[in-house]
């Protein structure tokens, strides 16, 4: 698989992929699958930031994409980033996650970035743990019943990857490009 930089180009097939996890799962509690100009503009959004918006591709296909994008758009946190990755729903459980989530990780201590959080919806997703967990991250909690969607309470469960010596030491750098 090759892991490279997103482009416009590779808007529509991440705008499908994201639409089947928002009707059918609980990894993002969007409810309805936002448009390719949207996803567009959420690209760009992180992009502008000089934050990595990955995909992975396999003979041409994009099988996956992932990103790191603000935790909060407060200041004080421009040295955490939040990750999401996403995946075809026929290439899971094949590496294409782990690759992708490595791939963020190392862009984001590359910029010297002190965390990365995890933010995943549900704590039945034993995939997204479990590549998290893989990945070097740790349990930080979980928010119990904090959304509804397809009809049940759905939890978030927050965890945690140390970059650059995490939080023992000041920061260097400027973090990701604040926005004010």
């Amino acid at each position: 698989m090759n892991v490279r930089e997103a482009t416009l180009a590779d808007v529509p097939a991440i705008t499908e992929i994201y639409a089947h996890h928002v009707l059918h799962g609980f990894g993002t509690f969007e409810e309805v699958p936002p448009g390719h100009e949207e996803m567009a503009a959420r690209m760009a959004a992180v992009q502008s930031r000089d934050l990595p918006y990955l995909v992975g591709e396999v003979h041409g296909r994009v099988v996956g994409f992932a990103y790191a994008g603000p935790f909060r758009p407060r200041t004080a946190y421009r040295y955490t980033a939040e990750d999401s990755v996403y995946v075809a729903p026929d290439r899971t459980g094949q590496g294409v996650g782990r690759a992708l989530l490595e791939a963020v990780c190392r862009r984001c201590e590359a910029i010297g970035l002190r965390s990365v959080l995890a933010v995943i919806g549900d704590s039945g997703n034993a995939g997204s743990i479990g590549v998290h967990r893989s990945c070097g991250f740790e349990m930080a909690g979980v928010l119990r019943g904090a959304g509804f969607k397809h009809g049940r309470w759905v939890d978030v469960v927050l965890m945690r990857l140390e970059l650059n010596g995490g939080d023992g030491s000041p920061p260097v750098g400027d973090g990701w490009a604040f926005e004010g």
